[in-house]
């Protein structure tokens, strides 16, 4: 098992539970680890025998198009479980962090997930 990390993508969501919150979207980070056997893609250097974190990349910053969350948990599965539908990792760990809280550098959340 190996994993591919993505590490503090930025991205603009709309998320925040007062609806003047969620008016503009803001800035977040997220971090994704995907967890694969990529055993074919070090022997075969070929992209197909591997998830593509490019794409994982601008999927993700796509993903807030059109769309807002209140709370930064029910962001965090509907990411995973998109990534787990779409690229099909065996396991993927999204991070998001917030900066609501002025007095904090950040405020996070992180969920993993396993395919069945």
């Amino acid at each position: 098992m190996a994993k591919i990390s993505i590490v503090d993508l930025e991205v603009r969501y709309r998320v925040g539970v007062p609806d003047a919150e969620r008016a503009q979207p803001q800035r977040l980070l997220l971090t994704v680890e995907l967890e694969a056997d990529f055993s074919a893609a070090a022997n075969g250097d070929s992209i197909a025998d591997t998830i593509d974190y490019f794409a994982v990349s601008q999927r993700l910053l796509k993903f807030g198009d059109g769309k807002s969350w209140k709370l930064i948990e029910k962001l965090a599965t509907d990411i995973v479980d998109t990534i787990l539908t779409e690229f099909k990792p065996q396991s993927v760990s999204v991070e998001v962090k917030k900066f609501i809280i002025p007095q904090t550098r950040y405020v996070s959340v992180t969920l993993t997930k396993r395919l069945i």
